[in-house]
């Protein structure tokens, strides 16, 4: 997973001057705690998302699709696996936030149906939140 992470990530260091948050994240803490779900292709890892039930949203706190497998639908895929979560902890609104230097991200999760809803410096990191509410008739 951390390789998986890594290569994903590795392309925004020199772009945002510092490791990218998820490339500090404790990945054995986090598959202890249950939120890591994966993406395999031929037994092998090709992506992974971070998420965990909030009070009254989803929270998705990292998609990482190796570089081979983007554009194939892997974080679509994800997505789609994140909006399942949602609706089986009867949650309408998934919520995220991506780097304001990552402009491929920034570009992605509008076409996924996501909005902007602000923007903020936090942990050191310029970031922009992103939320999406589900289609009631699916919760």
């Amino acid at each position: 997973m951390r390789a998986c992470v890594d290569a994903a990530y590795a392309p925004y260091v020199e772009r945002i001057g510092k490791p990218p948050a998820p490339m500090l994240d404790d990945y054995t803490t986090l598959i202890r705690n249950g939120v890591v779900h994966v993406a395999t292709l031929d037994d092998q890892i090709v992506g992974l998302i971070v998420l965990w039930p909030a009070k009254d949203h989803l929270y998705i706190d990292n998609v990482a699709v190796v570089p081979p497998a983007q554009g194939a639908g892997v974080g679509a895929a994800l997505l789609g696996f994140a909006d399942l979560q949602a609706q089986r902890a009867g949650l309408s609104e998934i919520r995220l936030y991506t780097n304001a230097k990552m402009a491929e991200n920034i570009q992605y999760y509008p076409r996924k149906g996501f909005r902007e809803t602000h923007r903020a410096c936090d942990a050191g990191y310029q970031r922009v939140y992103f939320s999406r509410f589900l289609d009631p008739q699916q919760t």
